[in-house]
This record gives structure tokens, C-alpha cells and sequence, in this order.
């Protein structure tokens, strides 16, 4: 089984105009075998981001998308994964925009309910994590969440490994901070203990 750098690679080659048909099929093998690989991670990924999962599943879909048309561009300088996620994290801060435009027109807003306990802590880390600044929240999930390093993450963001390592250190005590504020209701204490009501 490949890496997933040298199935980028072999992709990327057979993207070429230039390519014969026995690289364009290895290419295509290639693909679908990242797509295997990465096509729930990156639906999580989105998902923990937009709340939505058929907005989810779109911009996973533009994900690849997107992927199979920087096939010729990918220059193997960084892992495969951190490449990937730069892809998502453009499509999210798109979207963002995209659906902060919508809103100012529409009026609409969202507002989510539910009783059943998962849900309500769901949406405690939601509210906790929309507390935190904006990097360090995007630092937060791309460590806790899809476990890139600290490396990976800076080359996400383009920022010193140092920064993140910080910024980390930073959000850990800010999300600490609310959770010891929280009241003592089932769902807090569910939440501090790990979701266990």
C-alpha cells in the first residue's frame, strides 16, 4: 500500500496533458484510493465547521473537486494531509463569507434546539469553542479533531510551529476557563466529565 504523498504523486503526473493512458489510469487508481482514504475525515471536518451535514457533504464533494484540479500544481513540500486540509480550510473561510453575505440579505438565522443530552453538550462545545478566537479555534480543531501536529498545523495556517504551539497552549486555558464557569446543570456536568450524563 502507498503513502499517500507518492499516490498524490502518482496522480499529479497523470494529470499532464502529457500523459499516456497507462498514467492516466494509475492516476485515476490513485485518486479514488485517497478519496477512500480521506472522504469521512474530510466530511467531519466540514461538519464540525458549518453544523450542517448536507453543507458538509457539498464542500467535501468541492474539496475534491478542487483536488483533482490542482493535480498538476501539487508539489510534494508538504505532507499530503496538510495540502488537503489547506484545500478545506480555503473552502470553509469561502463559504463563511458566502453565508455572512446571504444572512445580511436574507435576515435569516438559525437556531438550534433539542433535548436530547448529546445534543445539548454538542452544542455547549459549540458555544465554548465559539468563545475562542478565530485562529485559535481553527488551531484547536485541526489539532484535536483531525490530529494534524503542531508542524502540519502551522503549515496549514503559514505560521511559525511557535505560534501554534502558543496559540494552543492559549485556547486550551481559555476553553478550561469556561467550562469551570459553567453552571452545575446535568449537561455541564456531563460536559466536564466527558459526556457521560
Amino acid at each position: 500500500m502507498n503513502d499517500d504523498e507518492t499516490l498524490m504523486s502518482v496522480f499529479a503526473r497523470g494529470s499532464a496533458r502529457t500523459c499516456g493512458p497507462v498514467e492516466r489510469g494509475a492516476a485515476a487508481e490513485a485518486f479514488e484510493e485517497l478519496f477512500r482514504r480521506y472522504k469521512q475525515p474530510l466530511y467531519g471536518f466540514f461538519r464540525r465547521r458549518t453544523g450542517d451535514a448536507a453543507r458538509a457533504d457539498e464542500l467535501t464533494q468541492e474539496c475534491f473537486l478542487a483536488l483533482l484540479e490542482s493535480g498538476e500544481r501539487y508539489r510534494p513540500t508538504a505532507t499530503f494531509r496538510t495540502f488537503l486540509y489547506a484545500i478545506g480550510l480555503n473552502l470553509v473561510r469561502a463559504d463563511r463569507r458566502k453565508t455572512v453575505f446571504r444572512a445580511m440579505f436574507s435576515g435569516d438565522s438559525k437556531t438550534e434546539t433539542g433535548s436530547d443530552p448529546r445534543t445539548e453538550l454538542s452544542l455547549l462545545v459549540r458555544d465554548a469553542l465559539g468563545r475562542l478566537d478565530r485562529v485559535e479555534r481553527e488551531m484547536l480543531m485541526l489539532r484535536e479533531y483531525e490530529e494534524l501536529s503542531y508542524g502540519e498545523i502551522a503549515e496549514v495556517l503559514q505560521v511559525p510551529v511557535g505560534t501554534v504551539r502558543s496559540r494552543l497552549f492559549r485556547a486550551r486555558a481559555a476553553l478550561r476557563d469556561v467550562w469551570q464557569a459553567a453552571p452545575a446543570d446535568p449537561i455541564h456536568v456531563a460536559a466536564r466529565q466527558g459526556g457521560r450524563a
